[in-house]
């Protein structure tokens, strides 16, 4: 067989499946509408837990930690702890508080004024603030404050790890628990699919007979079931995709209004063009398995009877 009467063989398959769609579309946008919504919810997981690492981003003023230097440590040690720090893995930045801008910005404040202006030596010590990188969780940043704390001339380092251990516990979670709906939303996809080839399977049962007994191949025969289940995983993909875009242009404005009552420039991101790849790609892969099962388990039992 050569590779064009191969191709055309295909082409009139998939064209075919497309057709004996077109005839019942009542029941084909149903079946096309439920894995739709099995497919975007995976995916809508996925926009949030990414929108969450982008939340933690926002959020890398309160990921930093205070380093205070021992009293009667040099600045010109502080400047060199922080060298020292900037090219340490995990960290994105280290800016150095001179004890006299301290104190100077403590004066400012009329609680404090007072007080200072009472003292005859600045007391307060040389300080560096260490901004990690968003992608350093929980553990790395207590190890990181550990290691801190053991270099020359550090008396205290200030690293509250509660929020970050809580922020990363929770987008893990939902990573996970995005992976778990994932699979079995999928494994729902294959069923769905898988059921209805089945039902077409039984509703063609005469058709199939007669092609067989005219020596048709089972390859021959699986094919237009195939590329019935491909066509119904591809529109599930994309009503999928139109599920999921919508929704975050719903939620888009007033998440991004209630962020800001809280002072924070949040807004809700978007699904990325891998993302929607990615939707129809499963689409396509789950509607085609969810027919392979179907076509493997019941087309072998029909057989022609010769009388």
């Amino acid at each position: 067989m050569s590779l064009s009467t191969w191709l055309n063989r295909h082409a009139q398959n998939a064209v075919g499946a497309l057709g004996t769609l077109s005839r019942n579309p009542v029941a084909t946008a149903l079946t096309v509408t439920v894995i739709g919504i099995a497919l975007a919810l995976p995916a809508a997981l996925g926009v949030l837990v990414q929108s969450g690492r982008t939340l933690a981003g926002d959020w890398a003023d309160v990921r930093d930690f205070s380093v205070y230097l021992a009293p009667g440590i040099g600045l010109d040690r502080a400047e060199a702890l922080a060298r020292e720090l900037r090219v340490r893995p995990g960290v994105e930045s280290v800016r150095v508080i001179s004890a006299g801008t301290a104190v100077a910005e403590l004066s400012k404040d009329p609680g404090f004024a007072g007080a200072l202006a009472a003292l005859e030596a600045n007391p307060l010590p040389h300080t560096l603030v260490v901004r990690p990188l968003v992608s350093v969780d929980g553990a790395a940043l207590e190890k990181l404050g550990a290691e801190v704390q053991k270099s020359n001339g550090v008396d205290l380092v200030k690293l509250d790890l509660e929020w970050a251990k809580r922020l990363s516990a929770v987008l893990d979670f939902l990573r996970r628990l995005g992976l778990i709906t994932g699979g079995l939303l999928i494994a729902a996809v294959v069923i769905v699919v898988g059921n209805t080839i089945r039902l077409d399977i039984q509703n063609r049962s005469a058709e199939i007979e007669v092609a067989k007994l005219l020596g048709a191949t089972d390859a021959f025969v699986r094919r237009p079931f195939l590329y019935l289940g491909l066509w119904y995983g591809l529109l599930g993909g994309v009503v999928a995709m139109l599920i999921l875009l919508i929704g975050l242009w719903a939620l888009g404005e007033p998440i991004t209004r209630l962020a800001g009552l809280y002072g924070s420039s949040f807004e809700l991101g978007g699904a990325t063009g891998g993302s929607l790849l990615a939707v129809l790609a499963g689409g396509v892969l789950a509607g085609w398995g969810g027919a392979w099962t179907a076509v493997a388990r019941h087309l072998a039992a029909i057989q022609p009877k010769i009388a």
